[in-house]
């Protein structure tokens, strides 16, 4: 039997495989490789023997880049550890020829581990998760809120890559122009139905009671996690008035999740108060507060300078 080109190349197609990169790393790869070897768009896809409009959706991230280009490209082995998964060609459609949901963006599936035990905490804290079903568009994201100047620091620089590791995409920042909101928002379909299956319902937090999911309970290190992110974001650490006192306070109007997080805080060795005011669990020994720094501590620099002062200066371990 006589084989065709043409039947050569589709047999070809059907078994080139796609690299997934992090967001704007497929991009960054090839803006440096153009700029290693010196040459013009053109003069890139020229070597690469490809089109050079098809060089420009892959800059643009409009498309995903072959695993062969990849491998052509100097560049490349830096560019592994960025390395989601690879998916087959025509990984877009489903049997049939339909195409797969719009154009949901597709994420990486994290592990159960510490990293995702406290992002659970944060957005238990002060985290929202978006779902708003329409016709033709809708909003799927999940958003962690702070002050414009007081928690900047630690939305940008730990939040956003903290998110960004985790589901593989891009965060997007946004500053509320009526008050001094800023908020880190993760944009994706995926992303809240990832939340969702694990137990954490769109919508608001009280009337859905959510709260630390089993797994994070039963594991000391991911709970510890988890109530770090959640005492960055809705606790406190302060010196009392008129006292040579300091509490570490959360206030949470869950009643659900502050008994958890009192469970939780025991659990753990660390003493604290009953739930007060309906909303309000201190910790006040200077025994305890050495526990909590010990072993749960804080990420959110407008805290963690603060304790760490006092450490240094009462801590009794």
């Amino acid at each position: 039997m006589q084989w065709s080109s043409k039947v050569f190349k589709l047999l070809a197609l059907k078994h080139t495989m796609r690299v997934w990169l992090q967001e704007g790393k497929q991009k960054e790869l090839l803006l440096k490789e153009k700029q290693l070897e010196r040459c013009s768009w053109k003069e890139l896809a020229n070597s690469l023997n490809v089109a050079p409009s098809r060089l420009n959706s892959w800059f643009y991230e409009e498309n995903l880049m072959p695993e062969d280009i990849f491998k052509k490209l100097r560049l490349s082995p830096d560019y592994i550890k960025f390395l989601i998964q690879k998916l087959p060609e025509g990984w877009g459609r489903i049997k049939g020829g339909k195409l797969s949901p719009g154009n949901t963006k597709i994420i990486k599936i994290p592990e159960k581990n510490e990293e995702l035990a406290e992002l659970w905490g944060i957005l238990l804290g002060d985290g929202h998760i978006e779902k708003t079903q329409a016709y033709k568009i809708g909003v799927y994201h999940i958003k962690v809120t702070g002050h414009a100047v007081l928690d900047k620091d630690y939305l940008i620089n730990f939040v956003k890559p903290l998110g960004e590791k985790l589901f593989g995409v891009h965060g997007r920042t946004y500053l509320a122009k009526t008050n001094l909101g800023f908020n880190i928002i993760f944009d994706g379909r995926n992303i809240v139905n990832f939340f969702e299956k694990e137990g954490f319902k769109a919508g608001d937090k009280i009337r859905n009671q959510s709260t630390i999911p089993n797994w994070i309970k039963e594991d000391p290190k991911f709970l510890a996690a988890c109530l770090r992110g959640l005492y960055d974001t809705d606790g406190c650490f302060y010196h009392l008035t008129n006292q040579t006192s300091y509490q570490v306070c959360l206030t949470n109007y869950n009643k659900t999740l502050l008994n958890d997080v009192r469970g939780g805080l025991l659990s753990l060795g660390i003493g604290c108060s009953k739930i007060s005011k309906g909303r309000d669990i201190t910790i006040t020994k200077k025994s305890e507060i050495a526990k909590f720094y010990k072993l749960i501590g804080f990420h959110n620099s407008k805290h963690l300078n603060k304790i760490k002062i006092w450490n240094a200066k009462f801590s009794p371990v």
